[in-house]
């Protein structure tokens, strides 16, 4: 799917999802070699690049889809009078499209093959060819629109699969090789680094943490293969950045720990089951670090926590800065939910917070989806100024905001009602304006707004 202009993209860009697979082009490199680890640790012989690739290349295949699709008909089709004076059929006739896409088998003995939700979108029918030539049938055992990623299943023997490297470690400047069957060409390798980590706002599903990378990726390599300089999978190519159509070195891969996630449930209920704590939640900023009086500079603050939910439960507070999830650092608030989101029903995590200067950890069981929203809203003016308050019994409303004031401008807006000052509690409008005097430099207002809970950082 291409954007057209005219139609929305993200950040002005075009965004390519490619509905084939992923061509990889990189520039010429001299010939690379790799020392491979034994099983205690020990380093054995280097091997080169060849040798890697022709290891790995057997576990990347190639995805041949039938799809049915309704035909783009004249507006006078839809009318009934239309039809009936010309003698039309009731609806068009579905015409019979065919599309390819890559892959990547991740277990030899089930079959399993991962590869892009898009790519086998509405199929009726999904081929896949192996490097050796083999053709099978696959089923389809599960896909998840929200990562684009899709599980596939043959009955084949003789298989490869390729092992997993661990993605949470990965590094920007890493040499990376994507591997796919771009334009109908056959398998293709192509090589780059790691451009960027944690990259999101590619897609309207929300789920994302992509990997971005230079590696030449064009259509015919979705679902393909990313590895690392071992042979290790590190993802799974899905889309790439393109303003005229044709690839400018801004490729995005979904991280195999996220896509083993989803596989995982994919595997066991044929979907994806996310969950929920009962939190809203925004990012970490500095201005907001600094108005909580924390060090870090990456986590998720929770702005509001729902009543009865599992972090109530758990004894989470508005204001709680979350650092890390089961011992993994967490990057901001788009990271947390992914974490909790693919985190099975009913397991339970081990957060890590910080609170008024010192950290704690609490467990949380995650639970099915309710009616919770995220909320992910802030400001940064230079003073709170133009505002007029009232007491309230939860605590001080916004009664007036002068237009074009820096609380204008800050996002803040009548009634609001203000719950703390830097997590200190008002009750009255005396209290705010003692804790807005006792405070220096960035401040942190607790805000209710239309029923939810944020965060609005003044500086």
């Amino acid at each position: 799917m291409i954007a057209q202009p005219g139609r929305p993209a993200c950040r002005s860009v075009t965004v390519l999802f490619l509905a084939i697979a992923l061509l990889i082009g990189g520039s010429a490199m001299a010939p690379a070699t790799f020392a491979q680890p034994a099983a205690d640790g020990a380093v054995t012989e280097a091997r080169s690049l060849p040798d890697v690739l022709e290891e790995v290349t057997p576990t990347v295949v190639n995805i041949a889809v039938t799809s049915r699709v309704r035909q783009q008909t004249n507006p006078l089709y839809n009318d009934p009078f239309f039809r009936r004076f010309f003698n039309l059929p009731d609806m068009p006739q579905p015409r019979t499209r065919m599309s390819a896409g890559s892959g990547v088998i991740v277990d030899a003995q089930a079959g399993y093959i991962l590869t892009n939700a898009h790519v086998v979108a509405d199929a009726t029918e999904i081929a896949v060819t192996l490097k050796d030539r083999r053709r099978f049938t696959a089923e389809l055992v599960g896909s998840d629109r929200g990562t684009d990623i899709a599980l596939l299943k043959i009955e084949a023997e003789d298989l490869s699969a390729l092992d997993f490297a661990d993605s949470d470690t990965l590094r920007v400047g890493e040499t990376v090789y994507a591997i796919g069957n771009p334009f109908g060409l056959g398998q293709t390798v192509t090589s780059g680094i790691i451009s960027a980590l944690g990259r999101s706002g590619i897609s309207v599903e929300g789920y994302e943490d992509f990997i971005q990378t230079d590696a030449s990726i064009n259509p015919g390599n979705s679902g393909g293969a990313l590895i690392n300089a071992d042979g290790r999978l590190v993802g799974i190519n899905t889309a790439i950045i393109t303003p005229g159509g044709g690839n400018v070195g801004i490729g995005f891969a979904v991280p195999i720990n996220m896509a083993s996630a989803v596989m995982s449930q994919l595997a066991e209920h044929g979907e994806v089951r996310r969950g929920r704590i009962g939190v809203a939640i925004q990012d970490l900023t500095p201005d907001l670090a600094e108005a909580l009086g924390i060090a870090e500079s990456f986590g998720a603050v929770v702005s509001s926590v729902e009543e009865g939910s599992p972090a109530s439960a758990a004894g989470l507070q508005a204001g709680d800065v979350v650092l890390a999830v089961d011992g993994r650092p967490v990057s901001g608030s788009s990271d947390l939910r992914n974490r909790v989101g693919l985190a099975p029903l009913g397991s339970t995590v081990e957060i890590r917070l910080w609170r008024d200067g010192e950290e704690a950890n609490v467990s949380v069981r995650i639970e099915a989806p309710g009616e919770a929203a995220r909320h992910d809203m802030r400001a940064t003016p230079e003073r709170l100024a133009g505002a007029r308050f009232e007491d309230t019994s939860q605590g001080v409303v916004v009664a007036a905001v002068e237009p074009g004031s820096p609380a204008a401008q800050a996002g803040l807006r009548q009634n609001d009602v203000i719950l703390a000052v830097n997590r200190r509690p008002v009750t009255s409008v005396a209290e705010l304006n003692e804790a807005l005097a006792a405070t220096a430099g960035t401040i942190a207002l607790d805000l209710i707004r239309d029923g939810a809970r944020f965060f609005l950082v003044i500086r």
